[in-house]
């Protein structure tokens, strides 16, 4: 289980500049459930998430993960138990190194290399299945540098190698918005099947509302810092793109948009 208790963060405290972005924030995400979240621009999802990998720090309140608090754990500590997809396919994988090389530094996530070699040749044949089953002819490509792979073939990787070791939570931060349609779509079908076999809990920022409503357990929408809307169990089934539609008109007349 996830929870953000709490939790406040504001930017340029104490300026003439002061934005408060989240006041006493609170979020709970069970264990194996699988949340989409949708806001405009600057909703403060993507902080959201950042707050919870520890790539920013909270002003008050509170992180846990099941029963420990991870407040002020460093964020290298925190992706040994989280992994995370951005936006950006070349962020997943570093693109001077090969496929095989990729494979390897993400199967040793959290382990010390000391002076052993970072490729072990008994796990190859592991990784070549394990790109198989993403359909993309990656595993026939080992020693092809990933810098020179499409952007859905890397984000594929980046997906595959963030769950490769044992994690408590996977984040997905708008990882098919630099995709074009039909590879997004490749993209998300490798999501839900790599969710549903793996039983990750997970967190998926996304500005495509067919993605909120076709995927996951849950959607919540978020405002200005605060959750407007949540809706799980047969609420999440019965929604529909127009409805949220409606509610981001609503909010934005609300605004005086």
């Amino acid at each position: 289980m996830l929870r953000l208790k709490d939790v406040s963060k504001y930017y340029h405290g104490g300026t003439v500049n002061e934005m408060c972005l989240f006041r006493d924030f609170n979020l709970t995400v069970d264990e194996g459930q699988f949340v989409s979240v949708v806001g405009s621009n600057g909703s403060g999802k993507t902080s959201m998430l950042n707050i919870i990998c520890g790539s920013i720090p909270v002003d008050s309140g509170a992180v846990y993960i099941g029963k420990e608090c991870i407040t002020h754990m460093p964020e290298f500590k925190r992706q040994r138990r989280i992994g995370r997809v951005y936006q950006d396919p070349a962020m997943g994988t570093c693109p001077h190194m090969t496929i095989l090389e990729n494979m390897a530094m993400a199967d040793n996530k959290g382990k010390s290399f000391n002076l052993r070699p970072g490729i072990n040749r008994r796990r190859i044949q592991t990784y070549q299945q394990m790109l198989a089953a993403l359909g993309l002819g990656l595993e026939d490509k080992l020693h092809v540098k990933a810098g020179v792979l499409s952007g859905g073939q890397r984000q594929a990787m980046a997906l595959l190698m963030a769950a490769m070791t044992p994690i408590d939570f996977l984040i997905l931060d708008e990882h098919t918005a630099a995709l074009d349609p039909k590879t997004a779509d490749t993209i998300m079908e490798l999501t839900g099947k790599l969710v549903r076999e793996k039983n990750l809990t997970t967190i998926m920022v996304t500005h495509n509302l067919r993605y909120a409503v076709e995927y996951g357990h849950r959607l919540v929408m978020m405002h200005q810092g605060s959750i407007v809307l949540d809706l799980s169990g047969s609420e999440k089934e019965a929604v529909r793109i127009q409805d949220l539609l409606d509610k981001f008109n609503a909010i934005s007349i609300e605004c005086g948009n």
